[in-house]
């Protein structure tokens, strides 16, 4: 697999696909040549291994497949990667889709209901996107919101076994050093999540999203969305955060200029 995975990143970026990165990804143009290369490498091995299938009636076409790889790659760069390991199929539907829910309300007894969803992060086997909510962080990439992003976010987070919003952290460092890096991590993402929930309860603003606040798990993917696309904001406001994310990402958007225009892209 190893080679074929090289022999896959080192193969010529098809055209038509780097058109498609260039008007859906605006972080593309800020990325260093070198990078731009390790991101093309990635979106081929991507969607080399992945399965895409289309829910609801969509047909899933090139572009889709090649925006959405784009942005689950860019968690990749600079790092040790097997790829999103557990996944298999990324489902898209057209819109928000609906779920059967059911909650226990206590004393035995469950509540049903109906979820509408943006996308979804299964433990093994999918991911599953609405395209009208990917292409609402295409084109509002400064909104801190972004589907895709928050989705693999927790793919990461599953990588280690267990959904905890603490990814795999100095992976193939000695012992001790994983262990430091874990503490850190720890002391700072629970610090930031109570912080977080307090403003919520205040009805505060925060550059994260409110979404945040309902869980460690979520927390870790809405402080992935607000990196990438809230870089300058999210270093200013919570730079011991934002190093944490500098630090496991191996990126520096903020560094790169990353401070995207309030206007939607077309």
């Amino acid at each position: 697999m190893a080679l074929r995975r090289k022999r896959l990143r080192s193969a010529p970026f098809p055209p038509e696909w780097r058109r498609i990165v260039e008007s859906h990804c605006l972080f593309y143009e800020r990325l260093p040549k070198p990078d731009r290369r390790e991101l093309e490498g990635h979106i081929q091995v991507f969607l080399a291994e992945k399965k895409f299938e289309g829910c609801g009636g969509l047909e899933v076409n090139e572009e889709m497949k090649v925006c959405i790889a784009a942005h689950a790659c860019l968690l990749l760069l600079h790092r040790k990667t097997d790829y999103y390991p557990d996944l298999k199929t990324v489902l898209v539907y057209p819109t928000a889709y609906v779920v059967p829910t059911t909650r226990h309300i206590g004393s035995g007894v469950f509540e049903e209901s109906q979820q509408t969803r943006a996308g979804e992060s299964w433990r093994e086997g999918a991911v599953v996107l609405a395209w009208d909510a990917v292409l609402t962080g295409v084109r509002n990439p400064g909104s801190g919101y972004n589907v895709v992003f928050h989705e693999f976010a927790h793919q990461l987070d599953y990588e280690d076994g267990q959904a905890d919003g603490a990814p795999l952290l100095g992976h193939g460092e000695p012992l001790i050093e994983q262990k430091r890096h874990y503490a850190e991590w720890s002391r700072i993402m629970k610090t930031e999540f109570e912080q977080l929930r307090a403003r919520v309860n205040l009805g505060q603003h925060s550059v994260l999203s409110d979404y945040g606040a309902t869980s460690p798990v979520e927390f870790f993917a809405v402080a992935t969305e607000c990196f990438f696309s809230k870089p300058v904001e999210m270093r200013q406001a919570h730079p011991e955060l934002y190093e944490q994310m500098k630090w496991h990402y191996q990126q520096d958007p903020a560094q790169l200029g990353w401070h995207w225009p309030k206007t939607s892209v077309q």
